[in-house]
């Protein structure tokens, strides 16, 4: 007795991506980076691991920071990172919230 391929195999996974909770507290960060001047343009992206939201200070430049979202890393170290231009992870957690506070003016400023 045979199964029909099409039923037996599991779904393809989609790409990973941020949900709308997510997105909105990243783009009142971004928002507020942006009233300040620092931040100038950003792009989202999926993929098959991870989602990134990159900033950037000119449109030209490589991302000055990247958000990621890597859920299989979530039972580890957390599945949220915000990581420098070097490329250095700045934070890493599981709660969002708690990684972003990265950039509160209170403790994040740009130097020139």
């Amino acid at each position: 007795m045979s199964q029909d391929p099409a039923v037996a195999a599991p779904p393809l996974p989609g790409p990973v991506f941020f949900d709308r909770r997510e997105l909105d507290l990243i783009l009142r960060v971004y928002g507020r980076m942006v009233a300040q001047g620092e931040w100038r343009d950003y792009s989202v992206v999926g993929h098959k691991d991870f989602a990134e939201f990159a900033v950037f200070r000119r449109s030209g430049d490589a991302p000055a920071y990247r958000i990621e979202k890597r859920p299989a890393l979530q039972t580890r170290q957390g599945q949220w990172a915000v990581i420098g231009d070097g490329g250095q992870v700045l934070r890493r957690g599981r709660d969002l919230a708690q990684v972003m506070r990265v950039f509160d003016a209170r403790r994040f400023q740009v130097v020139d």
